[in-house]
């Protein structure tokens, strides 16, 4: 018995192309990347034209010659465009723009580019009463942002594609990309600099845009603009660059951290970093617990409130039950994490043997309970040592080696006020958390963590005490909590009750916390500090998603475990199991035939 195989046949040398090999829309691919251009470049000049009459529009649309608000954002993802466009039709010097050599890219920035643009067109006439209220220039901007569209959509794919597997390709990174050529040491490490610098600035001014319209362009760009890199494969190679200089890429990644307060004019986008750093911290904490045991803890926000009430009462405010004592702030940072570690440890030790929904029952309980316990604690419900929903007001600022931190300092020519002061101070403590995370999961305590994710009956079968790690997980997760919590009580001037819940209009919370991990990415460092960072970010910037936040979250996690249940910074381990990229599957084995395998090669 032979094996006989079939050679597909070969079409014709004059066949017409498929319309899924000529794209959607059937043109030549010189008149495609000549669209693709032109629509870049001419969308990109559109946003030095006026696109309404009156100033009243945010960001004033009525200069000539001079981009504002929403326009910045309109020229930004007109130039990506071109940039992308020149790279595809292979422009000397712009080749590493797309190591994918896919039209992913191209499509991507030119769905952003219309997208900014049709949004502030649609807005001016909403918010203004009318297209009348359209200058010539929205005209000359919305057609314009159309042709990269129809030029992106009638590039050539594959031969023998379905539209389905045509439209996938339009979206989607390919699976092999070509190995990039090796880079000395301080190349490699001018990119990672060069990329934490336009980091900074892209948060700078994501963080100090004033109105909600402004703040939605600026996430369409950085969306489509972060998905077009990533299906270049350009974000798989920073990552590479990363990964060779993990530790220089931490101290960048700090250096661009420290730097901005030096970028900010008002005090309070200041307040809104600290916020983000505190929750972040604590978010990380979560991870030990949830993404790198497979623990579902519910009420982590309590061992925050342990902490915070902790620093409270031992920081010398005068409604303190300790009104008397004020300890420095290093020894209040470690009674506050001391004591959410003796919490987490009490909460364990009876907790931990469950698993599964049980396990998040019982934490979900323990939130309440802490929650309910610190209300009643006024003297009347019970003993007095919390003041009961009034809370612990009159917090002093802290001082530490001399220096207050509720007062101003100037540097140079900068002015670090209050929030300022409490933001360096929450870098630091977010790199020594940083540095406990990736410590604890590199160790052997880290790989048992993984082991008890994976499957706990195997790795108890293997020897691997699974309480005692599982308990391990929860004390440290939860004295990370602790210490965070300590920089709240201070940065806040007070602490009550209500927020530390399982969910709420607002942060912190269980829900924010656990969304954050989800959202970023579990098992990363990066991931929950980049999903704090955007579901604090969000409801402050879009003043309509704060009493819809929940909604709002939830469908994001719905869109985020279809589409990419990984999360946003994916761990390389969970991005194999959820994506059926081939690199898992079994070898098949020989085929047994009659024939030997040296008569089948010919031999």
């Amino acid at each position: 018995m032979t094996e006989t195989t079939k050679t597909p046949a070969t079409p014709p040398a004059d066949a017409t192309p498929t319309p899924a090999a000529r794209g959607l829309v059937p043109l030549p691919p010189a008149t495609a990347h000549a669209l693709l251009l032109v629509g870049g470049i001419a969308t990109a000049a559109s946003a030095f034209l006026a696109w309404t009459w009156t100033s009243d529009f945010p960001g004033d649309l009525t200069v000539y010659g001079y981009p504002g608000g929403l326009q910045w954002l309109t020229f930004v993802a007109g130039l990506l465009t071109a940039l992308f466009a020149l790279a595809s039709y292979g422009v000397r010097g712009l080749g590493w723009l797309l190591p994918a050599r896919n039209n992913a890219p191209l499509v991507l920035t030119a769905l952003g580019g219309f997208g900014v643009t049709w949004f502030t067109a649609i807005e001016i006439a909403a918010k203004l009463g009318g297209l009348a209220n359209w200058e010539p220039g929205t005209y000359i901007a919305v057609i314009a942002s159309l042709i990269p569209v129809i030029g992106a959509f009638a590039l050539p794919q594959q031969p023998g594609e379905t539209t389905k597997e045509t439209l996938k390709a339009y979206i989607a990174k390919p699976d092999a990309i070509p190995a990039p050529q090796p880079l000395s040491p301080w190349i490699q490490r001018l990119i990672i600099t060069i990329v934490a610098a336009l980091g900074l600035g892209i948060f700078a001014y994501g963080i100090d845009t004033q109105y909600g319209e402004i703040f939605i362009g600026f996430l369409i760009v950085v969306v489509f603009g972060a998905w077009a890199l990533h299906t270049a494969g350009l974000l798989d190679r920073f990552s590479s660059l990363v990964a060779a200089n993990r530790s220089f890429s931490l101290a960048m990644g700090f250096v661009a951290a420290i730097a901005f307060p030096l970028t900010q004019t008002d005090d309070h986008y200041a307040n809104i970093g600290v916020n983000i750093l505190i929750f972040g911290t604590v978010a990380l904490g979560l991870n030990i617990v949830v993404g790198l045991a497979g623990l579902l803890d519910l009420g982590y926000v309590a061992f925050l409130g342990v902490g915070a009430y902790t620093a409270a009462l031992v920081s010398g405010s005068e409604f303190s039950r300790f009104s008397g004592v004020q300890f420095p702030f290093w020894a209040a940072a470690l009674a506050g994490a001391a004591a959410s570690l003796i919490f987490g440890v009490l909460i364990g030790a009876p907790t931990l043997r469950l698993r599964g929904d049980y396990l998040a029952i019982v934490t979900l309980g323990f939130g309440e309970i802490f929650r309910l316990a610190v209300n009643n604690m006024d003297g009347v419900s019970g003993p007095d040592i919390t003041n009961g929903p009034n809370g612990i007001p009159s917090i002093p600022d802290l001082k530490l080696f001399g220096f207050n931190f509720g007062q101003p300092h100037n540097l140079g020519s900068f002015t670090i006020g209050r929030f300022a002061n409490y933001y360096l101070l929450m870098v630091l403590v977010m790199a020594i958390v940083v540095t406990i995370y990736r410590r604890a999961a590199d160790s052997r305590i880290g790989r048992s963590w993984i082991a008890i994710r994976e499957d706990e009956t195997a790795a108890t079968a293997m020897g691997i005490n699974g309480f005692r790690v599982k308990l391990v997980a929860f004390a440290l997760g939860a004295s990370l909590a602790g210490l965070a919590g300590t920089v709240s009580a201070h940065v806040t001037y007070n602490v009550v009750p209500n927020p530390y819940q399982f969910a709420g209009a607002a942060p912190p919370n269980s829900a924010f916390l656990l969304a954050a991990v989800v959202l970023g990415g579990m098992g990363t460092v990066s991931g929950p500090i980049l999903g704090a960072a955007l579901l604090y970010l969000l409801p402050e910037k879009l003043v309509f998603l704060q009493d819809k936040s929940l909604l709002a979250f939830g469908i994001a996690l719905i869109l985020l475990m279809r589409f990419r249940p990984e999360g946003i910074i994916a761990n390389r381990r969970r991005q194999l199991e959820f994506h059926e990229t081939g690199q898992l599957d079994v070898p098949e084995t020989t085929t047994l035939t009659d024939e030997p395998a040296a008569t089948k090669a010919g031999a």
